[in-house]
Formats: structure tokens, C-alpha cells, sequence
């Protein structure tokens, strides 16, 4: 595949991604304010975090034909990236440790719980088409946005498996305590995006194994 038609399905990637987490974030935010449910206003807050990753890398794709700024433009949107991985790690955390504190039940949400449900669908499949146009571009800044989009799927499925637990046996603590699970995962994303340690799947392809599991099964498929 040529770059150009990698820069155009990175940029319908990013549209769609951008479309889904405006959807993601109204639904979520608002019937998780009517139930009460910080766990749902979160997730909301997450999709908004992931509109500005996405809004980076739509910036980065637009100026892929300019060869001077690529390179320029590339490690200040992976900043971006880290930035917004930072941000949701601190959230999630804060998030968490205040459910355990004050003993908050998450609330039943049946929008809530199929707008999470569809997440959990979607989001993996947008992950692993960016990390092909990742490889394609050799862009460290579209592989650490497909890893937000798979944070994604795994917060809808915390979210999901918290709901239900606590429904089925009353474990109020299930959904924080995923979310504590979570935020090493997402800070550990982020300071490596940061640092400009993000995986680029086109070198590995060059020079060997790949850098991560994600990239290992993409080249292997």
C-alpha cells in the first residue's frame, strides 16, 4: 500500500474515532449523571480524552506529505498522546480511590451498559486498523493512539464487569478496584509516549521480532 493511501485511512480511522467518542462521551456522561454513576461519567471523560488524541493525530496525518515537518510534527502529537494517557491515568486513579472511599455503589444504566457493550465491540477493531497504519507510516504517534483505543475497550469491559458484579453479588468494590488495576497500565503508556519509547512497528518488521504483542500478531497476520 502507498503512504498516501496509509494517510488516508489513518485520517477515516481518526473521523471515525472522533465521531464514536462524541457519541461515546454525550451518552455515557449523561446517563451516568441521571443514575449517579461515576463510573459512566468517567468513561464519558475518557472518550473526551481520546477526542484529543485523535484531533493530534489528525494534525499529524495532514501534514504527513510535508517530509521537513513530519518528523517535527510526529513527536509533539506523541506528546500529545502521552499527555492525554497521563491525564486519564490520573483520573482513573482519583476516580477509584474516591468510590473506595465513600463506599459508591455504580448504578444500573441500561444506556450506560450498551453504549459500554458497543465499546467493547468497536474499539478493537479501530486498534488494530491503526496499528496497520501505523506500520504503514512508521509512526510512533498512531501506534500509542491505537493503545488509547484499546484502553478503551478495556475500560468498557472494567465498566461492564463492575456493573454485573455488583448486580449479581452485591461487590461494590469490583469497578474501582479494576480501575486500580488499570492505571499503571495507562501511566506506563504514557510516560513512554512522552519519552518518545513508544513501538514502531515498521522497525520492528525491519529488524526483527516485534516490539510488542500488538505488532507481533499484526506481522504475523
Amino acid at each position: 500500500m502507498q503512504r498516501e493511501q496509509h494517510v488516508r485511512r489513518g485520517l477515516n480511522l481518526e473521523y471515525m474515532t472522533l465521531g464514536w467518542n462524541s457519541l461515546e462521551a454525550v451518552v455515557a456522561i449523561s446517563s451516568g449523571l441521571i443514575a449517579g454513576s461515576i463510573a459512566l461519567v468517567g468513561f464519558g471523560l475518557d472518550s473526551v480524552i481520546e477526542m484529543s488524541s485523535g484531533a493530534a493525530l489528525l494534525w499529524r496525518l495532514r501534514s504527513d506529505a510535508d517530509e521537513a515537518r513530519r518528523e517535527r510534527v510526529e513527536q509533539i502529537a506523541l506528546k500529545i498522546v502521552g499527555v492525554c494517557f497521563v491525564a486519564l491515568a490520573v483520573y482513573v486513579a482519583y476516580d477509584a480511590i474516591k468510590a473506595f472511599w465513600v463506599r459508591e455503589r455504580p448504578e444500573e444504566s441500561i444506556a450506560g451498559m450498551v453504549i459500554a457493550a458497543a465499546s467493547l465491540a468497536i474499539m478493537p477493531l479501530l486498534a488494530r486498523a491503526k496499528r496497520r497504519v501505523a506500520s504503514g507510516l512508521n509512526s510512533g504517534a498512531m501506534q500509542a493512539d491505537s493503545r488509547q483505543t484499546d484502553i478503551c475497550a478495556y475500560l468498557s469491559a472494567i465498566l461492564l464487569v463492575g456493573l454485573a458484579l455488583n448486580a449479581a453479588f452485591g461487590w461494590w468494590w469490583a469497578d474501582p478496584l479494576a480501575g486500580l488495576v488499570m492505571v499503571p497500565i495507562i501511566g506506563k503508556e504514557g510516560l513512554e509516549a512522552l519519552q518518545g519509547k513508544t513501538c514502531s512497528c515498521h522497525e520492528a518488521a525491519e529488524t526483527g521480532p516485534a516490539c510488542c504483542h500488538e505488532c507481533e500478531q499484526e506481522h504475523r497476520n
